[in-house]
């Protein structure tokens, strides 16, 4: 069996032997009658899905020449745009077995299968990523995310004697971590509200969503993306309650659970025919119950009378602002799998419309409280 530095190496190989043997003038392109021959020699050195996505590369580019670069970034897991359409192009002549149909898989396999018709609307992307996903790095980041919330929760659970509705404990918005509007100054706050929770229900709803949604997202796009993402939605949905709710606290991971959640929504309806998960409508339903009883759990606490007045309960527009965010940036991500996110005219769109939203956001919080002359409830 081929460990993952022999199949590396071979790769390297085939591809300087390509570039030396068929282009040593340095053009930049090989022709597609060439390179089919080569990949029939020597085909056997590499994984059988990037084998086929190989050969769809050659039936996609009707113009008789594939670039040397495209190849490269194949190897190296970065694919252009044009390598997209190329391929886009070449799989509908594809005639290979779906990776559902593969038998005689471990369970680690299995479940990176179930992750790739979990996310990826086309059989090319899931045979991709099948192939080239090795556990390496491991979805870190949900999780640590997770574990911080649970070990937050439980410190405070101890130390206020109250699981359930922990915001009606007059201690729970003293400490380093909740936002509140008489500390907006402290500019941690706007990111670190997210490890403090109203109580175990509000913390359970959200670590379901978190993990059930956050970990295969992060499995297929990475840390980077997905926490980009992630605290995007976070700040936004703190910024939204300075700028909407400007009397209220926040606390509750939210704002980033909406985001990534809304943004996976988004896709699978954007690519619906292409998804190919199980019972996907129903588990859409699902997610959809979920995120409004969480939602509506949130509303009854905002206008439910406050245990302590004439501060108010923590405010639910972080949650709006994190689906606003997944429904722009987070879709942008998740549309692209494998491409450079700075190639994308979309993405540097809704990112500047997010750069302006985050600056607006600032300076109201500098001004618009003493302009209007906003009476805040007294410091926790």
């Amino acid at each position: 069996m081929k460990t993952c530095g022999d199949k590396i190496n071979s790769t390297q190989k085939l591809a300087e032997f390509i570039q030396d043997k068929y282009d040593p003038e340095n053009s930049g392109f090989i022709s597609t009658e060439r390179f089919r021959d080569l990949l029939a020699a020597h085909g056997s050195e590499l994984d059988p899905h990037k084998l086929e996505v190989l050969l769809a590369l050659a039936d996609g580019n009707a113009d008789g020449k594939i670039c040397y670069q495209d190849f490269v970034n194949l190897m190296s897991n970065k694919r252009s745009n044009s390598f997209r359409r190329a391929i886009l192009q070449g799989s509908r002549q594809l005639r290979n077995s779906a990776l559902r149909e593969e038998v005689g898989l471990g369970l680690s396999r299995r479940l990176v299968r179930h992750v790739a018709y979990e996310t990826l609307p086309r059989e090319v992307d899931r045979k991709w990523y099948f192939d080239s996903y090795n556990y390496c790095p491991p979805p870190w980041l949900m999780l640590a995310i997770t574990i911080a919330e649970v070990v937050v929760f439980m410190y405070y659970g101890f130390q206020l004697n109250r699981w359930v509705l922990q915001v009606s404990s007059p201690y729970f918005l003293k400490g380093p971590l909740p936002y509140h509007p008489q500390l907006r100054a402290q500019a941690w706050r706007y990111l670190s509200y997210i490890f403090m929770h109203a109580g175990i229900e509000h913390l359970g709803l959200n670590m379901a969503m978190q993990l059930l949604v956050g970990v295969p997202l992060e499995m297929v796009h990475g840390a980077l993306r997905i926490g980009l993402v992630y605290v995007c939605g976070v700040l936004a949905g703190s910024l939204a309650v300075s700028v909407t709710d400007m009397t209220a606290p926040v606390v509750g991971s939210s704002g980033g659970v909406y985001a990534l959640v809304s943004a996976h929504l988004a896709n699978v309806v954007m690519n619906w025919s292409g998804m190919k998960c199980q019972f996907k409508l129903f588990r859409m339903a699902m997610a959809l119950v979920c995120m409004s009883v969480e939602f509506g759990r949130a509303v009854w606490l905002r206008f439910y009378p406050p245990a302590f007045p004439p501060c108010p309960n923590p405010s639910f527009v972080a949650h709006l602002g994190g689906v606003a965010v997944g429904l722009t940036l987070g879709v942008v991500v998740l549309q692209n799998y494998e491409q450079r996110l700075q190639e994308q005219s979309l993405f540097w769109i809704f990112f500047s419309v997010y750069t302006l939203f985050i600056l607006c956001g600032i300076f109201w919080n500098i001004f618009a409280y003493s302009l209007l002359d906003v009476k805040l409830p007294p410091p926790p």
